[in-house]
């Protein structure tokens, strides 16, 4: 007789679909499935394992060290099917995992603490060592100096964290000298203000970020003039002779230059009413959106929308006014406390002495004679009855450009107004134009002189690497002068390298030698795209035509890539002095 069962079998739920449980809670079962988790699947999931025992318990995604999880790393398991990574999740997790546990070792030992690339010792902000996040001069020294603004910076951070007085252990460690980013740790942290008060009244109408604007390309033809100004002197060709020069003083020379604003000038004023174009601007003002990308100091430039035509203005005594030093250094010029006796090297302090130097150098450069070059007419914004001072050789060619594409059928003419600073007879007798400008060195070994190599020594024999390190340090500057030179359509851009006498002494200087180029072939030797430049000329003009009647302002913000366009009251700006901010341009 067989044995009876000690249990009974349970009937089975009657469903009408064979796959899975009901939908519903069925009155045979009263269980209900709702909520409960579940492995996802796919009825398209070919079944080979229901159940896998030989599975690592390590593989649930807490031991990933080593072990069998790494065997057959790579490879497909043919069973793998859809959802049988998610299994884990009904696995048991122990709340006291013995892997958490570890102990602690507290004997003490004689190691010296590591660091990384000489960033040790206190000062620095190193996580590792003494002087991290949390040791003596770390993190916790940057409530020192925050909030204290320095004519256009804000610097955060104590003593212990500037350029001069910086880590002590920082400057003991590390191979090889500056590589491998050594001594980045002690880089003080700036916040540059703008160099224009943002109202609260002003309205923001489009942010534009650099990425986007270096991706811009445009394809023009050059310019034609429209109309002459002013003369120039014929060039010194003594300061181009190898020797010929051996720093030669830089003398004060007492010659007015004129550079007023778009609106402000009665040609243009002339031109706009005879609708020669719809966008009026000045080589300074256009350089500068040419090459935005490249700047690093805050910049703003006015925009007027008057009936169908657009004018590119500047502030008087605004950033555009002024010569930058050193812009694009990794360690540019930095202001410092007040009573510092390295006030001299401040980027404002840069700025109005790189100007200075400009100005007589041009000045300097050529041959002040009765015979020079005249142009059509004579300078517009001199009068010898109200002027006592003699006039510099400044030429002023007004030149059109069509900014239209080749595919645009309605031209787009813009008329900018170019300066040439001499003039250079040819082998065949011919005037051609140039641009003069100067690079000036201040203290190789000051903050922010950016690596450069002291010129009197090097000059001579590493010319090639001297340009090389301007280029570097200087390259908003550099290109903003080539453009400059290309829209002028100037043959050659004369760069005259220009020294202190005492690097401690900002008021005397010595000229050390010049160096000719051609704009377009520095241009490509500067990895500057004239295309780019019109790309971004153009799409700004674009953007400011669709604006309504009204005066506008487009900033660079000083510490982001980023520049904005906002609306301004009609009296903005009006007999306003320029504020005072720090790497004016």
């Amino acid at each position: 007789m067989a044995p009876t069962l000690p249990f009974v079998l349970p009937s089975l739920v009657p469903v009408s679909s064979p796959w899975g449980p009901p939908a519903t809670e069925g009155s045979t079962t009263g269980l209900s499935f709702e909520g409960a988790p579940y492995a996802p699947f796919s009825k398209s999931d070919k079944l080979g394992k229901l159940a896998d025992w030989t599975q690592d318990p390590g593989r649930d995604g807490r031991d990933q060290r080593g072990g069998r999880q790494n065997y057959g790393r790579g490879h497909r398991d043919p069973y793998q099917a859809y959802g049988a990574s998610t299994a884990s999740s009904f696995q048991f997790q122990n709340a006291e995992d013995e892997s958490s546990f570890s102990v602690v070792d507290s004997s003490r030992t004689t190691a010296k603490p590591r660091t990384t690339f000489g960033q040790g010792g206190r000062g620095g902000l190193v996580l590792r060592s003494r002087g991290g996040a949390q040791g003596r001069g770390g993190a916790r020294g940057f409530g020192a100096g925050a909030g204290a603004q320095r004519s256009g910076y804000q610097r955060y951070g104590g003593a212990r964290m500037g350029h001069q007085d910086g880590a002590r252990g920082g400057q003991r460690g590390g191979r090889g000298g500056r590589r491998f980013g050594w001594k980045d740790y002690d880089k003080p942290q700036r916040l540059r203000d703008s160099s224009v008060t943002i109202s609260p009244d002003w309205q923001m109408l489009e942010e534009i970020d650099f990425n986007r604007l270096a991706k811009l390309s445009l394809d023009i033809k050059d310019g034609t003039d429209v109309d002459t100004y002013g003369f120039t002197y014929y060039y010194d060709k003594s300061f181009d002779r190898p020797g010929g020069i051996s720093e030669r003083k830089l003398q004060v020379i007492d010659t007015l230059s004129y550079n007023p604003t778009t609106s402000d000038d009665p040609v243009i004023q002339q031109l706009a009413q005879k609708d020669e174009a719809r966008v009026f601007a000045t080589d300074s003002i256009l350089s500068m959106l040419m090459c935005a990308p490249r700047s690093v100091y805050p910049w703003d430039i006015v925009v007027n929308r008057e009936g169908d035509k657009l004018f590119l203005d500047k502030r008087e005594g605004g950033p555009l006014d002024f010569v930058t030093v050193n812009e694009n250094a990794a360690e540019p010029p930095m202001e410092v406390a007040e009573g510092s006796k390295d006030s001299i090297n401040t980027p404002s302090a840069l700025a109005l002495e790189a100007t200075f130097i400009n100005q007589n150098f041009a000045a300097q450069a050529v041959i002040e004679s009765s015979e020079k070059h005249e142009f059509t007419h004579p300078n517009p914004f001199y009068n010898p009855e109200e002027e006592t001072e003699p006039l510099g050789s400044r030429g002023y060619r007004y030149r059109k450009i069509n900014l239209a594409s080749a595919a645009e059928e309605m031209d787009l003419n813009l008329i900018v107004r170019t300066e040439v600073d001499g003039t250079i007879r040819n082998a065949s007798g011919e005037d051609s134009f140039i641009t003069i400008k100067a690079l000036n060195e201040f203290d190789t070994r000051a903050p922010g002189a950016g690596g450069a190599l002291d010129w009197r020594s090097k000059f001579g024999s590493q010319r090639g690497a001297v340009v090389a390190t301007e280029m570097k340090n200087n390259s908003c500057k550099l290109a903003r002068w080539t453009v400059q030179s290309i829209l002028a359509s100037a043959d050659q851009m004369k760069l005259g390298f220009v020294s202190r006498v005492n690097p401690k002494d900002k008021a005397r200087h010595a000229i050390l030698g010049v160096v000719g180029y051609k704009p377009r072939d520095f241009a490509n030797q500067m990895n500057y795209s004239v295309a780019n430049g019109w790309g971004i000329a153009r799409s700004i003009v674009d953007m400011c035509l669709a604006l309504e009647e009204g005066k506008y302002i487009i900033v660079k913000d000083p510490n982001k890539p980023v520049i904005r366009l906002y609306e301004v009251p009609r009296d903005a700006f009006d007999d306003a002095p320029a504020e005072k901010q720090d790497g004016d341009e």
